[in-house]
């Protein structure tokens, strides 16, 4: 399947397997975690260095979605620049390339952890987005209803015919729907991680990226065996040669 309908909270959506998110009947293309600027970002601040390239890769693949599907809405979740300074670091090019994309759309920046406050690109800029019953916002809140974020970077590992893969995802569940990186070089956090523990329901699927989409159960930490969680709290007699030992003086 090239995309994974989903019906969540009346709203009719589809999960692409690029990443991105489209609901139809608003039509409103909504991207998670661009991270814009981010081997600028890792230069200036004395980091690992990245391809310099990976801004024009990720302003590839939005560019590819809005070709697509001509959205009149676009969400951006937050994290859309690595810091505040990569928003004015894009180069005229890039910079170009965005605004072009942004022409007669209305385009929403949602604040994140790494963007916390407004930039200079035209838009609206929110901290949330309300729309028939959903709410977008880059992190997932405990009692979030109807909720659309992004921020983790979910990606699942399984095996496949005895191979290990691992596959950015989505992660739903009746109350949330977390949204995959979409930016070049994000990087990614397994849903084994604790940090999920709190935030997807029991009930939560992941929903694969890639060539086509494809949805599991959301994979947890394998639960240890007793014996090894009791070893933790106990303390074993060490083994000995079977040889009596002399009291030390």
């Amino acid at each position: 399947m090239s995309h994974w309908p989903l019906l969540f909270h009346n709203a009719n959506l589809s999960l692409n397997p690029t990443g991105s998110l489209w609901w139809e009947g608003e039509s409103l293309l909504c991207v998670a975690d661009l991270h814009l600027g981010k081997s600028e970002r890792m230069a200036r601040r004395g980091g690992s260095l990245l391809p310099p390239y990976e801004t024009s890769e990720t302003l590839d693949r939005l560019s590819r979605e809005i070709d697509a599907l001509e959205p009149r809405n676009v969400v951006c979740l937050g994290d859309s620049f690595d810091d505040l300074e990569s928003a004015g670091a894009l180069g005229e090019a890039n910079t170009e390339r965005l605004l072009a994309m942004m022409a007669g759309r209305n385009w929403i920046w949602i604040t994140g952890n790494h963007d916390p406050g407004p930039v200079t690109l035209p838009g609206t800029h929110c901290a949330e987005h309300h729309l028939n019953g959903l709410v977008f916002r880059h992190i997932a809140e405990p009692d979030g209803v109807g909720e659309i974020s992004g921020h983790y970077h979910p990606k699942a590992r399984l095996r496949l015919r005895g191979v290990g893969i691992s596959r950015p995802c989505f992660l739903v569940d009746g109350s949330r729907l977390i949204l995959p990186a979409f930016g070049a070089f994000t990087g990614g956090l397994c849903t084994t991680d604790a940090a999920f523990a709190d935030v997807m329901g029991n009930d939560a699927l992941a929903v694969l990226t890639g060539t086509k989409t494809a949805a599991i159960p959301m994979p947890r930490p394998r639960r240890r065996a007793r014996n090894q969680e009791m070893s933790k709290t106990r303390n074993f007699p060490l083994k000995t040669s079977g040889r009596p030992r002399k009291p030390l003086l």
